[in-house]
């Protein structure tokens, strides 16, 4: 799903759990911002803004996990990580497609993810129709 003209979509959004991840990258800040920094190039996507990085200890936790986010001029890319699990959520939106494959390999190999499950949501059927098909005005 490379090409946008053989797609009848607007943008592709991938949904990963990462499981069973390397717990010292769940916790590393500066690992997950390089990480938000380095993937929308690796897509060939632009970004609008740097990442931004934070730790959040949940009520029930007792280790902070890592949320981040970047914009991109796609859409962007958000990742939650929850170490004492060992687990990450990711979100890619683009309305740009992309190798959602190679994104998602990727990811599970910074993360040292031994187990992913995935998810590619075609988003904007109606909208793509709408913008390749404007309604005639007279």
């Amino acid at each position: 799903m490379n090409n946008n003209s053989m797609n009848n979509n607007f943008g592709l959004h991938l949904i990963i759990d990462a499981q069973e991840c390397d717990r010292k990258k769940l916790v590393n800040n500066q690992f997950i911002y390089n990480l938000l920094d380095k993937l929308p190039n690796l897509l060939s996507m632009n970004k609008m803004t740097l990442p931004y990085v934070v730790g959040w200890k949940d009520k029930w936790a007792t280790i902070p996990g890592i949320s981040g986010f970047v914009m991109i001029a796609e859409s962007h890319i958000s990742i939650h990580t929850f170490p004492e699990q060992n687990y990450a959520f990711i979100d890619m939106f683009s309305c740009k497609h992309f190798d959602a494959e190679m994104a998602a390999n990727f990811l599970a190999k910074a993360l040292g993810s031994k187990r992913i499950e995935k998810k590619v949501i075609e988003r904007g059927i109606s909208f793509y129709k709408l913008i390749n098909n404007p309604p005639i005005t007279v």
